[in-house]
């Protein structure tokens, strides 16, 4: 095995400078951010992926431009800590954060027109704690749950259910999705162009910078997302009546990948998934990475019978 494949963790080792307290502070804040465990006085330990080596490395740039002193070390082992143990920790640690905000989610369950004011927040938050969830909390889905009972209830979600639809005012649109295209999104676009907007134009946003007139779809809020136990393809496949079997098979497949819950037992959307994961690490842009995903997903729809 090669020493690159045996490199579990990257561990950040600091010193600041005696006067440097507000430096001192956002060193801090941007390692809780990270999701970086403590270790000690030793410094802070990261799982080794290109993602954490550069957010770390970044940082050890800012506090040496400080007159301080850091240090990026690849870590193979610990020995008083193994590797389960380690791994436990951070799971620990993603399960209180998850507590809190599941906490603070059924608090404004109770109010009036939450979700208006808060459920963009709350999403934007649990996603935050999903970056550095590194090791696949089991509360996570808990929390997704009831967020998505949130946004059941939210006016527009009542609005989308109680009017009746019609197809032509979804032709010739720019659909709108969140940056970093998975499985979902992929498989719903080439849904999208190939039985609802033929001429769909895609485009990418955060939830408060979304392009006018622009048709939503896998957002925190509004337009076509999860529903209840539906992923996002499921919602368009009921949605706009797509009645194709091997569409429906795909919508298994989906669901299973990008929910979790083996509620179909299918497992060829985790090969997509995983595909997805590699380019985006090779930093190929949005629209190249849907693009390829859509031919991923012909591909898959042709493979059905």
């Amino acid at each position: 095995m090669s020493a690159t494949a045996q490199r579990l963790w990257l561990l950040i080792v600091f010193s600041l400078a005696q006067k440097s307290a507000s430096l001192r502070v956002a060193v801090w804040r941007k390692l809780q951010k990270f999701g970086a465990l403590p270790l000690g006085n030793s410094g802070y330990l990261l799982p080794d992926t290109p993602e954490n080596r550069e957010k770390l490395e970044w940082l050890a740039t800012t506090i040496r431009s400080h007159r301080g002193d850091a240090s990026v070390v690849e870590v193979r082992g610990i020995d008083n800590r193994p590797d389960s143990m380690l791994r436990e920790q951070f799971v620990a640690a993603r399960q209180r954060e998850y507590r809190e905000l599941l906490a603070e989610i059924r608090r404004a369950s109770r109010l009036v027109n939450v979700t208006s004011n808060r459920i963009p927040k709350l999403n934007q938050r649990l996603q935050e704690i999903i970056a550095r969830d590194f090791f696949g909390t089991p509360l996570r889905k808990q929390v997704e749950m009831e967020i998505d009972g949130l946004r059941k209830d939210s006016p527009s979600a009542k609005q989308a259910h109680s009017s009746e639809l019609s197809p032509r005012a979804y032709k010739n649109r720019t659909w709108v999705t969140r940056p970093r295209p998975g499985v979902d999104r992929v498989t719903s676009a080439w849904l999208i162009r190939k039985f609802i907007d033929p001429r769909a134009k895609f485009a990418f946003a955060p939830e408060d910078k979304r392009p006018p007139n622009a048709v939503p779809f896998d957002m925190y809020d509004g337009g076509f997302g999860h529903r209840g136990e539906d992923c996002t393809f499921e919602t368009l496949m009921r949605v706009f009546h797509v009645r194709d079997k091997r569409v429906s098979r795909m919508a298994e497949i989906v669901h299973d990948a990008d929910l979790f819950d083996d509620k179909f037992g299918r497992r060829e959307g985790f090969g997509i998934d995983a595909v997805m994961k590699g380019w985006a690490e090779e930093g190929l842009r949005d629209n190249e990475l849907l693009a390829r995903g859509v031919q991923l997903a012909e591909g898959l729809y042709r493979s059905l019978v």
